[in-house]
């Protein structure tokens, strides 16, 4: 990675993120062996150094719309193996504060409805759920999955194909009425694509998986245009996931933020990753990404060092 990028960065001017990005984005084009990621947290790095030289956040440079995002919480799939366990963790959840939660079911609709019952009765008619299937289920199992799901009022059904069974994914959201959820594998200039075809109904995305803030920004311009939300999915990153959520506080188009397992909240001091009494994460207020990072736990934690060669 370091000598594929190191003349695309080395000696460039950082504040022309969009130059950078657009030279990147045409080498991305023979890189067979390297998705999109790499080239977002190159972005990130990018807005962050220009947040720090404008001595703002990023959110202010994109253009706050507000100062919190609601967040709901993820329950994995090893968390959630019984209906009784199910219970357990919507009850954690739901009091430690977060706004809504999201299962994580792959099971198949004889295994996962239950659960997914259990889970609305647990929580309450009014609570926001949520199901992610991991893109495992056959059409006619999505089905039956979407037709409980209508009945019990979740508010979106997530990746119930893999992303590039676009034609599955729009006779499934034509047929059931709780919203599709999809397109977080896909690549920004394939996005347009699910939107013209009106094959889902919600799209999904982040700064890993998106060419970083400005591809996302890109990709929240799109949306705003044709009329889709867009929800920000988990970078299970703290800096990119720090980067989603200044990313979440300059657009409207996003209800929530995703919190995951605390696994992917590490490395930084005064975490604002962590949610707090209202149940929304904050934006950091200091310049770039906004945070500190606790270099005393990063060195306790540091297995091996790796340097590239320097031209």
């Amino acid at each position: 990675v370091h000598d594929i990028y190191y003349h695309d960065l080395v000696g460039r001017d950082p504040l022309n993120h969009e130059t950078i990005w657009q030279n990147i984005r045409t080498k991305q084009r023979h890189l067979y062996n390297f998705r999109e990621a790499i080239w977002g947290n190159l972005d990130v790095a990018l807005w962050d150094i220009k947040g720090k030289a404008a001595n703002m956040p990023i959110a202010v440079l994109l253009g706050k719309y507000r100062n919190r995002v609601p967040v709901y919480s993820s329950c994995p799939p090893q968390t959630v193996t019984t209906v009784e366990e199910v219970a357990e963790q919507v009850q954690i959840k739901k009091g430690k504060g977060f706004k809504g939660i999201k299962l994580q079911l792959s099971g198949g609709s004889k295994i996962d409805i239950p659960k997914l019952i259990k889970a609305r009765e647990t929580a309450g008619d009014d609570f926001p759920l949520m199901l992610d299937s991991s893109a495992v289920l056959s059409f006619e199992d999505a089905l039956k999955i979407g037709f409980a799901l209508d009945e019990l009022k979740y508010e979106w059904f997530e990746e119930p194909f893999p992303d590039a069974h676009i034609v599955l994914l729009k006779k499934l959201s034509q047929a059931i009425r709780t919203p599709v959820l999809a397109a977080e594998t896909v690549g920004l200039f394939e996005l347009p694509h699910y939107m013209t075809e009106g094959a889902i109904d919600i799209i999904r995305g982040d700064v890993h998986h998106k060419g970083g803030i400005t591809g996302v920004m890109k990709a929240l311009g799109m949306c705003e245009m044709m009329g889709y939300e867009f929800e920000i999915h988990t970078a299970a990153s703290p800096l990119l996931d720090i980067a989603n959520l200044h990313v979440g506080c300059a657009t409207r188009l996003t209800r929530f933020l995703e919190s995951h397992h605390p696994m992917f909240r590490f490395g930084l001091k005064n975490n604002p990753l962590e949610i707090r009494e209202d149940g929304c994460q904050y934006c950091p207020t200091g310049p770039g990404l906004g945070v500190d990072m606790d270099w005393d736990w990063i060195d306790d934690h540091t297995v091996e060092k790796f340097a590239g060669p320097v031209y």
